[in-house]
């Protein structure tokens, strides 16, 4: 039986970072880009479901009246709030996407996921607390083989 553990877990050991890195960079880059589709108007894209609107994106309607009731955070207006987080849900998920600067993107989200969770949803924290897994794994072990980050690594290594 021991045999067989040490077996299975040495097994488990071979699976590559840089497939954990590209499956947990496409899973939060996915969360916080469908939460910041939500907050715009004119530009619609969603890999999964073949969504493609190509446009100029503004804050919808709803966006503002929802940082004012529900999203309300300390030391900013609503406004200003409410364009900061359509522009970080929308960029530095294109940056973990890409591996780009991965690190200090993940630093990012991880900045926002404590600000949503101490101040808009605090009884969301299995959710954070997920979110703030692996956007740690990504800033402690780098986005992978599968990314630009790599490229440059690799080009300046030389």
């Amino acid at each position: 039986m021991k045999t067989l553990i040490t077996r299975a877990i040495a097994l488990l050991e071979k699976i590559p970072h840089s497939l954990i890195a590209f499956i947990a960079r496409f899973s939060i880059a996915a969360v916080f880009w469908k939460s910041g589709q939500t907050k715009v108007e004119g530009l619609a894209i969603d890999l999964i479901d073949g969504t493609f609107q190509p446009g100029w994106p503004r804050l919808a309607d709803s966006t503002i009246p929802l940082f004012k009731s529900e999203y309300h955070v300390p030391l900013l207006s609503p406004e200003i709030a409410a364009h900061m987080a359509a522009f970080a849900e929308h960029f530095f998920p294109l940056m973990i996407l890409i591996g780009f600067a991965t690190r200090f993107s993940a630093l990012a989200l991880l900045g926002m996921t404590l600000t949503i969770q101490l101040f808009v949803y605090p009884d969301a924290y299995p959710t954070h607390g997920t979110w703030a897994a692996v956007l740690l794994y990504l800033m402690t072990t780098g986005p992978g083989k599968l990314s630009i980050d790599h490229l440059i690594a690799r080009r300046f290594a030389k």
